[in-house]
């Protein structure tokens, strides 16, 4: 029996899975804790990684592994492979500005022209998660450092790399996959190139980049033989993971939220909303994002001094709508929509709603809108939903469960628990041991689905208080 392993390197965790090559029978698992913050010393990762690889029983039975993890993230090298600085992540925001700019300048001063052409360039218009506005951040604010920098890289590909060997190597031999190359902004999954040009705008020269993979790709051999495939982004790893098809619309509550689905085409949405990144399997992942998810509960639960179990009851021991009561979630900024300077707020106070059931209720839902307003983009590009699959950490919650179909207005689907990014980077190791055209075909998880009857008033009350929060800010 051929084992491969999966890697999850996430924001707050690594986990690793390995699996059964044939069959995707999960044979052993293992996870280790990241640092909290918005920026990293990708030393972290190598750790995490390197417990979790022991906690799940080690390489040595293994013949294949894929890394998949969190996207975006700027890790800069210098011409020796070192690392320049710690690695801005796709939840720093201190690029905001940087990522103005850069939309403004491609269209000559105009904002709207210039994020018609980024769409049009490379899928989607730069925000502060990208790369391409983080490296622009780096040139202003920390000029010796950018003149360091012989080599751009993402998450995956530097933990790839570095699994590659047992010392120096060459930076030349980095690589990445479509998935990930299409979260930089200078990449297009479109034409299946870089962009130089969009490169040089942002940081002034062009550094040295990864060689993009194809989705069954070797990235290389371990220096005891394990092969490396090509890794992807997390999102793409779900998908890749839960073996998602046509129609489906994957919702990933977790550190941020998701929400995307496979597509036979690219996308190039000019408002921003959706991002037109590539999946892991040769296709496209149109995607919308927020920052804020599941630590919006993590904190609203703390804040009333009860367990998630407690927090839960509380939300569900009140009607839909909490009585009015509205809480826009914007604790971390927002990407989705771009506000990457605003707070969050509770409105429709009242001293019939101030109760803790209603401010758990008003936050769950609060979440839960901001991922339906993607829905609703993905939709307007042309998407056609068919069933909404809703996984992530949160999903854990009884009350997530039960409030999203009468947010989202239709049933959603829960699979059993488990590590999806993982599962997918093990399909994807599997896919790189077998060749072929097509990834294995593993046995579809079982999943539950839950229903509500749709209470429009909810997001039609979130809107209101959201462009309220707008004009204030």
């Amino acid at each position: 029996m051929a084992l491969v392993a999966g890697v999850d390197s996430s924001t707050q965790s690594c986990k690793v899975v390995v699996r059964d090559a044939e069959t995707g029978a999960l044979v052993r698992e293992g996870r280790a804790r990241h640092p909290d913050g918005t920026e990293v010393d990708p030393l972290a990762w190598w750790l995490g990684l390197s417990a979790a690889l022991d906690a799940a029983g080690g390489l040595d039975d293994v013949a294949a592994l894929s890394v998949a993890a969190q996207q975006h993230g700027m890790v800069c090298l210098d011409a020796a492979g070192d690392v320049v600085r710690p690695a801005l992540l796709w939840n720093d925001t201190r690029s905001a500005a940087d990522a103005d700019a850069l939309v403004s300048e491609l269209g000559a001063g105009d904002s709207d022209a210039g994020a018609k052409a980024w769409a049009q360039a490379v899928g989607s218009v730069p925000v502060a998660a990208f790369t391409v506005t983080k490296l622009r951040w780096l040139a202003g604010h920390e000029p010796a450092n950018a003149a360091r920098t012989a080599a751009v890289c993402l998450p995956h590909d530097w933990l790839t790399w570095r699994l590659g060997t047992d010392g120096p190597q060459d930076i030349a031999t980095l690589t990445t996959d479509r998935s990930d190359a299409s979260g930089t902004g200078y990449w297009s999954p479109a034409t299946n190139d870089y962009r130089p040009d969009l490169l040089e705008r942002a940081f002034g020269s062009t550094p040295s980049v990864p060689r993009v993979l194809g989705p069954a790709e070797h990235a290389g051999r371990t220096p005891h033989g394990v092969v490396l495939g090509a890794g992807a982004g997390d999102n793409a790893g779900a998908a890749l993971g839960l073996g998602a098809a046509r129609g489906d619309v994957i919702v990933s509550i977790g550190t941020s939220g998701t929400v995307f689905g496979v597509s036979p085409t690219p996308t190039a949405d000019a408002s921003g909303t959706v991002a037109g990144f590539a999946d892991a399997s040769g296709n496209f992942l149109p995607l919308v994002c927020t920052l804020n998810a599941a630590r919006v509960l993590d904190v609203a639960a703390a804040m009333l001094g009860v367990d998630s179990e407690t927090f839960d009851q509380l939300a569900l021991s009140v009607a839909p709508g909490a009585d009015g009561l509205v809480v826009v979630p914007y604790l971390e900024g927002e990407r989705t929509p771009n506000r990457p300077l605003s707070t969050g707020a509770i409105h429709g106070w009242r001293l019939g709603n101030s109760t803790a059931g209603h401010l758990a209720r008003a936050s769950i839902e609060g979440v839960l809108c901001g991922l339906a307003d993607g829905l609703d983009a993905l939709i307007a590009e042309g998407f056609a939903v068919e069933r909404i699959q809703l996984i992530g950490g949160a999903t854990r919650s009884a009350a997530i469960r039960a409030i999203a179909p009468a947010v989202f207005g239709m049933p959603v689907t829960v699979p059993q628990p488990g590590e999806y990014v993982a599962d997918g980077a093990a399909r994807q190791a599997a896919w790189a041991l077998a060749g072929g055209l097509k990834p294995p075909q593993w046995q579809s998880t079982d999943t539950t689905t839950y229903e509500a009857d749709a209470a429009p008033w909810i997001r039609s009350r979130y809107a209101d208080v959201r462009e309220l929060t707008a004009r204030q800010a």
